[in-house]
């Protein structure tokens, strides 16, 4: 199977790995690119974790909150180049969308790009407008959390934003959320708690884990269970509530969320990075 340069780039991009062992894993998975970054952890080459987010390549995340404070929106409009992206009017388009957004309450992406944008548009008939204006692919992503109280965060630039759901409300919880939604942005959690990781991806975190430690020269009836140490360690490095808080490694998020209140806790939450 041939493997292009394009599909190459990619994977390293992904994963941080040379480009012959990109290249080498491509054409082992048979052009299949998560496949390749499983043969790639497999053999222990340095591969990206953070894996959730969506690639979307240039543009703005914008994150913000309803008056009530119990509904979260997340948008994101990506293009091909910074050279758009920062660029006031698209920025001012970008802030329409969430505006619309914020009005309507869409529940979902595809209820979202049929909303009118004006008297003469949908949301997905702009975007197809504004694709012959500035010339490039536009991409439209929204996501939304509902709780007592949501926190909105966006990181300076605009290229991360962050939404996160707590099951109490108060000016404490608000300051405490908005650590929490900071703490997303910056390392990127894969779920909520382990009982929110796949059976896919626990089964695939086994598998990298038995063969690594294989390859490191342990006794295969000793695989099994140093594969279960290694998902635990995934679990407190990836899972939200487990994570050491980017503030004070010596606390979980879930023991800093208790200095505030024994029972408040993270309901949900989204991120979008184009980083």
């Amino acid at each position: 199977m041939k493997i292009t340069a394009s599909q190459v780039n990619e994977l390293r991009k992904k994963t941080g790995s040379g480009m012959m062992d990109c290249k080498k894993a491509l054409v082992e998975a048979e052009g299949d690119m998560e496949v390749a970054i499983d043969i790639l952890r497999k053999k222990g080459q340095k591969v990206a974790a953070k894996r959730s987010d969506r690639e979307t390549g240039e543009g703005l995340v914008i994150a913000n909150i309803n008056e009530s404070g119990s509904r979260g929106y997340l948008v994101v409009l990506g293009c091909e180049t910074d050279f758009v992206a920062k660029n006031d009017s698209y920025n001012q388009l970008t802030q329409s969308f969430v505006k619309i957004a914020m009005e309507n309450n869409p529940a979902s992406l595809e209820e979202f790009n049929a909303l009118k944008y004006d008297d003469k548009l949908t949301v997905a008939e702009k975007i197809i407008e504004q694709v012959g204006v500035i010339g490039e692919k536009l991409v439209l992503d929204y996501k939304v959390v509902d709780a007592e109280c949501v926190v909105a965060y966006n990181h300076p630039g605009n290229q991360i934003a962050t939404i996160v759901g707590l099951n109490k409300n108060g000016e404490e919880v608000k300051v405490a959320g908005k650590q929490v939604a900071m703490q997303v942005a910056s390392m990127a959690p894969v779920a909520l708690n382990k009982d929110a990781v796949s059976a896919e991806t626990i089964a695939r975190e086994l598998e990298v884990g038995k063969e690594l430690a294989i390859q490191e020269g342990k006794p295969v009836e000793m695989a099994d269970k140093i594969a279960q140490g290694r998902l635990g360690k995934f679990f407190k490095e990836n899972t939200l509530m487990e994570q050491a808080m980017f503030t004070d490694n010596k606390k979980s998020v879930t023991q800093f969320l208790q200095d505030t209140d024994k029972e408040l806790t993270v309901t949900g939450f989204e991120r979008i990075s184009l980083s």
